[in-house]
C-alpha cells in the first residue's frame, strides 16, 4: 500500500494548486520539520533527567494529596480509569488483530452506487476529486457521480463544469441557490439519487481506483450492514509540519481504532470525506437528519456522526474497511487545526447525547455488548473533563516543574505506541511525528474539548472560510 499511495500522491499533486513545488520551497519546511522533531526528542528525555533529579519531589507530592480526603478520593478515581483505560486499550488491541477488511465482491455482484459530492470555496481540487472517482474500477452503468456547489464565492463552479465537460454524462452538476451547509447539500444529493448505496466523499478529497467497489463490499456480504466508514489519510503531509503530524493521528484513528470498533459491528462516525450508506437506512432517518436540531437551534455540523448515530440506532451494523482508501486535505495553520477539532467535539458532545437515548435499550439484534462499550468510553471522557482540567490547573500552580516533567515523560511512554504501530503499518520516520503531535495537542490543544462542551450548542462550521 505504500507505493500506491505515494503514486496517488505524486499524481494528484499536479493539480492541486495549493501544493508546494521545487527544492527552494521544499527545503524551509523539511528544515524545520527536523527542527521539531529534533525539539520534541529533547524536550522528553531532558524531562525524564529532570523526573529522576525530582523522585523524592514527587515522592512528597503524591504522599501530601493521598493524606488528604479530596486527593484520595481524586487517586481512587484516577486509579479506576487508569485500569478502565489500560484493558480497554487491550480490548482494542485484540478486536484490532481480530479486524480483517472484506474483499471486494465480483462487478456482477457491486451494487449501484451514488457518490455525492458537495463542494463550498473549494476551486481546483473538485475538479481533482471528481476524476479520481472517474478513474474508479468500477462499472460505469452501476455509477452516479453527482457534484454539488453549496454556494461557493470561488471558482468552484467554474471546475465543475471543466468536470462536466471532460467527463460528459458521467457526472451531473448542480448548484445551490445559496450556501445553505453541507447537510443540505447532501440532502439535496440523497433525494436525487437512484442508487442502492449512497457514497459521500468531501470535495478536498482523492480516492484510488479500488476505493469505491472496496468500501460498498461490505454490503453485499453482510445484509446487515447499513453504513461503511473509509480509511483516511492525508494528501497535503508533504506541505507543512501540521498535516504530517495528522497524518499519524489519522492512521491511528483510522487503522487501529476504527478496526477495532468495526470488529464490534459499531462505528461510531462514518467520515465525511469518505462514508457508505444503505439507501434504504438514509431514508428511514432522512427527516430527522434534516431537521436534527441541538438546544432549540438547527444542527449544521457533525453531519456524518449524526447519520452514522442515526444508523446505529436502526439496528445496523456499521462497519470499517481499512482497504478504502482517501486521501483529504487537512489544515496546515494552528487556526484551521484548533476550529476544526471544536467542531468535531461539540458533535461528539451532541451525538453522544443522543445515544445515551437508546444505546442501552434493546435497538438490535444480537450482541449490543460493543455499542454499549465504546459509548460508556466516549462518556466518561466527556464527564471526566472538567475533574481533570480542575486537577491539572491545581498541579501547574502548585508544581509547575513536576507537571510540565511528568507529563513529557508520560507522552514518551503513551506515544510509543502510535509511533511502533504506524512504523509497521507505513515508515518509522514518519511514524515519529506522534511524539510531536501529543506534545501539540497536550500543551497546545488541551482545552479544545472542555471549550466544545461548554459551547456544544453553538452553531456554525467555523473553517469553512479559512484557508488550509
Amino acid at each position: 500500500m505504500k507505493t500506491g499511495t505515494i503514486t496517488l500522491k505524486e499524481l494528484y499533486s499536479t493539480v492541486n494548486n495549493k501544493f508546494l513545488s521545487g527544492d527552494k520551497q521544499s527545503s524551509p519546511i523539511n528544515l524545520w520539520a527536523i527542527v521539531v522533531l529534533v525539539s520534541s526528542f529533547a524536550l522528553m528525555i531532558g524531562a525524564g533527567y529532570v523526573v529522576y533529579l525530582l523522585q523524592a519531589d514527587f515522592e512528597q507530592f503524591n504522599f501530601e494529596r493521598l493524606n488528604t480526603s479530596w486527593g484520595f478520593a481524586f487517586f481512587i478515581v484516577a486509579a479506576s480509569l487508569f485500569f478502565f483505560k489500560v484493558t480497554f486499550f487491550l480490548y482494542n488491541l485484540f478486536l484490532y488483530f481480530k479486524y480483517k477488511p472484506i474483499a471486494s465482491v465480483s462487478d456482477e455482484e457491486l451494487p449501484t452506487c451514488t457518490v455525492i459530492v458537495p463542494a463550498y470555496n473549494e476551486g481546483k481540487q473538485v475538479w481533482a476529486t471528481l476524476k479520481s472517482l472517474a478513474k474508479s474500477d468500477y462499472p460505469e452503468h452501476k455509477l452516479q457521480l453527482l457534484a454539488i456547489d453549496d454556494g461557493s464565492k470561488d471558482d468552484t463552479w467554474k471546475w465543475m463544469q471543466e468536470a462536466k465537460r471532460v467527463l460528459g454524462d458521467r457526472v451531473t452538476i448542480l448548484q445551490q441557490p445559496k450556501n445553505m451547509g453541507k447537510r443540505h447539500a447532501l440532502y439535496r444529493g440523497f433525494n436525487l439519487g437512484t442508487g442502492e448505496i449512497f457514497i459521500t466523499v468531501d470535495s478536498d478529497s482523492v480516492v484510488n481506483t479500488d476505493t469505491l467497489r472496496n468500501l460498498v463490499s461490505p454490503f453485499i456480504v453482510d445484509e446487515k450492514c447499513g453504513a461503511v466508514a473509509g480509511n483516511i489519510q492525508v494528501l497535503n503531509n508533504e506541505r507543512a509540519i501540521l498535516p504530517k503530524m495528522l497524518n499519524v493521528s489519522f492512521v491511528m484513528s483510522f487503522e487501529f481504532k476504527r478496526s477495532a470498533e468495526s470488529s464490534l459491528d459499531s462505528v461510531l462516525c462514518t467520515p465525511g470525506a469518505l462514508a457508505a450508506y444503505r439507501a434504504e437506512a438514509v431514508f428511514n432517518c432522512l427527516p430527522e437528519w434534516i431537521n436534527q436540531t441541538f438546544m432549540g437551534q438547527p444542527s449544521d455540523i457533525g453531519e456524518d456522526r449524526a447519520m452514522t448515530n442515526m444508523i446505529l440506532k436502526q439496528g445496523y451494523h456499521v462497519l470499517f474497511q481499512r482497504n478504502a482508501y482517501a486521501y483529504t486535505n487537512v489544515p496546515e495553520k494552528y487556526t484551521g487545526l484548533y476550529k476544526m477539532f471544536i467542531r468535531w467535539g461539540r458533535s461528539n458532545v451532541r451525538e453522544n447525547i443522543a445515544m445515551s437515548q437508546y444505546v442501552f435499550t434493546n435497538f438490535r439484534e444480537g450482541s449490543k455488548f460493543g455499542s454499549r462499550l465504546l459509548f460508556i468510553s466516549q462518556a466518561l471522557k466527556i464527564i471526566m473533563t472538567y475533574p481533570f482540567l480542575l486537577f491539572m490547573l491545581f498541579f501547574i500552580i502548585t508544581h509547575p516543574i513536576l507537571f510540565v516533567s511528568s507529563t513529557l515523560v508520560s507522552i514518551l511512554v503513551v506515544s510509543t505506541f502510535p509511533v511502533l504501530f504506524y512504523a509497521k503499518r507505513y515508515s518509522l520516520s514518519q511514524a515519529f511525528w506522534a511524539y510531536s503531535y501529543s506534545i501539540l495537542f497536550t500543551f497546545g490543544l488541551f482545552w479544545i474539548t472542555p471549550y466544545a462542551i461548554a459551547t456544544a450548542s453553538r452553531r456554525g462550521w467555523l473553517t469553512r472560510e479559512i484557508a488550509a
